[in-house]
């Protein structure tokens, strides 16, 4: 069994983008103020839970960077095309199927509503976006 090449760093910087494309997207005067309101969230409750969902969307992010690098190395090999477009067509694919799928999904029978789903479903597309991105630019 071969396992994929996987850049390290890159891995790490993909990670890292996470919290920046997650910082912009929902602070209050993007999407921030609109997704707390849908989610129900409370300012006050989420501030006292301290550094503990940061540190679990590192970790994720760590995880879904290493999933994401070994998926892209894959498709590149076996489509043999250019590496940063097989990036992102790799992470668009698996965000369609995977994360979108299900989000959507689990938000229909939760019935959240669809403006919340549209803005959680669209920074993860972001997100996967700008990870292969630097995933694809850093190479293998």
């Amino acid at each position: 069994m071969t396992v994929p090449t996987i850049n390290f760093w890159a891995v790490l910087l993909a990670t890292a983008s996470t919290m920046v494309v997650g910082s912009l997207w929902y602070t209050p005067r993007v999407f921030g103020e609109y997704w707390m309101t849908q989610a129900k969230v409370d300012r006050d409750t989420a501030a006292s839970r301290g550094v503990l969902p940061i540190l679990v969307t590192v970790a994720v992010s760590f995880v879904t960077a290493m999933v994401l690098a070994g998926a892209i190395t894959i498709a590149f090999e076996f489509y043999q095309g250019t590496f940063l477009v097989d990036a992102l067509v790799t992470g668009v694919v698996l965000w369609a199927g995977f994360t979108a799928a299900r989000m959507i999904t689990h938000d229909a029978f939760e019935a959240r509503p669809a403006g919340l789903t549209t803005v959680n479903v669209a920074h993860e597309l972001i997100t996967v976006l700008v990870m292969s991105l630097v995933i694809g630019l850093i190479g293998i």
